[in-house]
């Protein structure tokens, strides 16, 4: 019986002596513990933030953001389109004006449609941004004479620049960084980065036809090496015939100017104010060599501007790529790559007819 006794008291002592081992995780049912059987430190809200945040915008200021911002305003259509891309659209208070020509607003945010806008960066609102009592405004850098007014009304703004490639990666990455949105950030620059190695590659041993870009209010307009265009055309396997141009702006030319390049291809800006048939039929143009093979395509206009540095302007390097290489790169293999990059940025179904040429 004694025994019996014993060994009735020596269990239930290891049995209290085993609970009161217990960390309080298991005993509650938390989490697993690591092998050295420590409970983990809580972290702090503040440890898991991004901000506040110290970025380096495209006038070299810096720029201090203190908390994730909620309200956004973006003066320019190039960072109202980054920041859906960013999945950022529902944050916006105000964009600039003129929203209803911007296709991709509609079919990937029509709610935007409805915010107060801005202006345009050749007369912007600041009491209108101002009463919309945004975190954040996104603004280009033409409009940097409006940042002092703003700040001194304690807003925070940032500046950019996107006009070319680099630029253009530079945009993302410090959207992403402003707004909290660094993973979408980094998805779209790694699209952007196996875009370009994608091109390259493919295109590197090509002979390259010459290339005129007609412009948006005139065919007798066009893109010099100091535009974003001009690296567009250059990835996408063209030569462009205006590069030696030293503007910074649509140029405009002559005929005569335009006759002396005698480009091979000739590519309408997406947003032209004419047609290809206006090129094909203009008795002045008749001699040229694009006209005469009937190698004059118009950029696709439902969607973006693929011309200048939105999101999507890679699409637009792909695009010519199909257009001038079709051989190497075939154009419903560039539709299929094109609809694949709508629906992982903005999460729209397209169709191959706003994809065409």
């Amino acid at each position: 019986m004694k025994k019996r006794l014993s060994a009735l008291m020596l269990a239930l002592v290891m049995t209290f002596s085993l609970a009161g081992c217990a960390s309080p995780a298991q005993s509650s049912g938390g989490n697993d513990q690591g092998a050295g059987g420590s409970a983990s430190s809580p972290v702090s809200s503040q440890e898991l933030s991004d901000f506040p945040v110290t970025l380096i915008d495209a006038s070299s200021r810096e720029v201090t953001i203190q908390a994730e911002p909620e309200r956004l305003v973006s003066g320019y259509y190039i960072t109202t389109s980054m920041l859906i891309a960013l999945g950022q659209q529902n944050k916006l208070a105000g964009i600039e004006a003129k929203a209803d020509t911007r296709p991709i607003y509609s079919l990937a945010a029509a709610e935007l449609l409805e915010l107060p806008n801005v202006g345009t960066a050749k007369a912007f609102d600041l009491e209108g941004c101002a009463a919309l009592q945004p975190d954040l405004v996104v603004l280009p850098l033409k409009l940097k004479d409006s940042v002092p007014a703003l700040e001194d009304l304690g807003l925070t703004v940032l500046l950019v620049n996107p006009e070319n490639l680099e630029q253009l990666n530079s945009t993302i990455r410090l959207l992403g960084d402003a707004t909290g949105a660094k993973e979408q950030a980094l998805a779209l620059l790694d699209y952007n980065q196996q875009t370009q190695a994608f091109l390259l590659q493919t295109l590197k041993e090509v002979q390259r036809p010459t290339v005129y870009l007609a412009g948006n209010s005139s065919y007798l307009s066009t893109a010099g090496a100091k535009m974003y265009q001009n690296s567009l055309l250059e990835l996408g396997g063209g030569q462009n015939v205006a590069a030696g141009l030293e503007d910074d702006y649509w140029a405009d030319i002559s005929y005569e100017q335009l006759l002396a390049w005698n480009p091979e291809v000739i590519l309408i800006a997406s947003g032209a104010a004419y047609t290809r048939d206006d090129i094909l039929q203009d008795p002045q143009l008749s001699q040229l060599a694009a006209v005469q093979s009937g190698r004059v395509y118009a950029m696709p206009s439902g969607l973006e501007s693929w011309d200048s540095p939105v999101p999507s302007a890679l699409v637009g390097s792909r695009w010519i790529a199909a257009v001038l290489h079709e051989d190497l790169y075939a154009f419903d293999a560039f539709q299929s790559d094109a609809k694949q990059f709508y629906r992982d940025f903005y999460q729209i179904d397209v169709g191959a007819e706003l994809l065409s040429k």
